[in-house]
């Protein structure tokens, strides 16, 4: 059995009753969405994606109390963030980012730059975190758009969100939460912090299946969005029109139902078990892996050197080999998954100064077992030697 430490990839094992829950859709259910005759299993597939939604809309902190309207489905974040960016950014209008983003957030905004669009990219600092005062200084200057990741992938470093969004409603300039890393390890509450779109995905904190994700709408800035894709959503059928409601707005074509039902699981599950359960959980394997890390030979880790204000996501290079090989060495003679290279990130990487070579990444989770933890400090010991 593998040793799996690459949850910041996606988390793995899922709970149980993910999986169970998908097959019970497709055995048994798997009617589409809005698109029969109000049969059973036609208000079954209804009833689900409509608690799906509610379930959403209460654990992230939705606007106007919650309303499960402004949480729309996509396949990931990166499908979210293109959602917004297209559907928002003109030509002649300015987004600010940081330097710690992924590239779902970079390569987008780097083609509006292109086409138009102004893009400013505040550095952050050798541990990955953004000043504040950074922030506030540039949106004098006038922007129409602030995106931030709020966890690394790469390093786990976490943004001051609280400071961030305060900076951004005295601007009165949108704020966009990429929530990849966070959603479902942190509390997030997108009412109280007033965030114009809070960007999630189903497959990582959250325990879903892959290809589920989400964006939790403030009302105004999803009018003000146009949709990416237009077409059929089972709605106001009469109309050739994209219907302005929402969720219907972003929302053409048929949904990963099955995804949906196993993500309805993952979150019922979530419930039961507390988020500062698994918080908690996460922090305690996090301190054993990197108390352990920090005493490797001829070892660098990257971003915060403690525990605190950051997940249990660690990056590092030993001086005895590539992280492309030592990742391999992993596998093969301990059986230990983990993630090398530049990790669709390569300004973070510039920033931590691991670039051009990368990291070595290892990502404990919620399922990882302390053994785990000895059992890659121990192959990691004799690869350092």
């Amino acid at each position: 059995m593998s040793v799996y430490m690459n949850n910041a990839a996606t988390t793995w094992p899922k709970p149980e009753p993910v999986a169970r829950a998908m097959y019970d859709f497709l055995a048994s259910g798997g009617a589409n969405l809005a698109r029969g005759s109000a049969s059973r299993r036609d208000l079954e597939t209804m009833d689900l994606v409509g608690d799906v939604r509610e379930r959403l809309a209460r654990f992230f902190g939705g606007h106007e109390k919650g309303d499960p309207r402004y949480v729309t489905f996509s396949l990931n974040v990166t499908e979210a963030l293109n959602v917004i960016f297209r559907g928002f950014l003109r030509p002649g209008m300015a987004v600010v980012t940081t330097s710690m983003e992924h590239n779902a957030v970079v390569r987008p905004l780097r083609r509006l730059e292109e086409e138009g669009t102004s893009l400013t990219i505040l550095p952050c600092d050798p541990r990955g975190r953004l000043d504040p005062s950074l922030l506030r200084e540039r949106l004098r200057e006038g922007a129409d758009l602030f995106v931030l990741s709020h966890a690394s992938n790469l390093c786990g470093t976490v943004q001051d969100l609280e400071a961030v969004a305060e900076i951004c409603r005295d601007a009165s300039v949108p704020l966009v939460v990429d929530a990849a890393q966070t959603a479902g390890l942190l509390p997030l509450d997108a009412a109280a912090l007033d965030v114009a779109a809070l960007c999630f995905t189903g497959h990582k904190g959250l325990m879903g299946p892959q290809g589920t994700g989400g964006i939790v709408w403030r009302p105004d800035f999803a009018r003000a969005c146009r949709p990416l894709v237009d077409g059929g959503t089972g709605s106001r059928s009469h109309e050739e029109r994209q219907p302005d409601m929402l969720p219907d707005k972003f929302e053409s074509g048929t949904p990963n139902l099955p995804g949906l039902a196993g993500l309805r699981a993952a979150l019922i599950w979530l419930e039961k078990e507390g988020v500062a359960s698994i918080r908690r959980h996460e922090e305690v394997l996090g301190s054993r892996l990197l108390e352990g890390l920090r005493a490797l030979p001829g070892a660098t880790l990257y971003g915060l050197e403690g525990t605190e204000g950051r997940l249990p996501v660690f990056a590092l290079n030993l001086a005895s080999m590539d992280n492309g090989t030592l990742a391999a060495e992993l596998t093969d003679r301990w059986e230990i998954e983990s993630r090398p290279g530049l990790h669709c990130a390569p300004l973070a990487h510039r920033t931590l100064g691991s670039f051009p070579q990368g990291a070595l990444r290892l990502s404990p989770g919620y399922f990882t077992e302390e053994a785990e933890i000895d059992l890659c400090l121990e192959g990691l010991s004799e690869l350092a030697r």
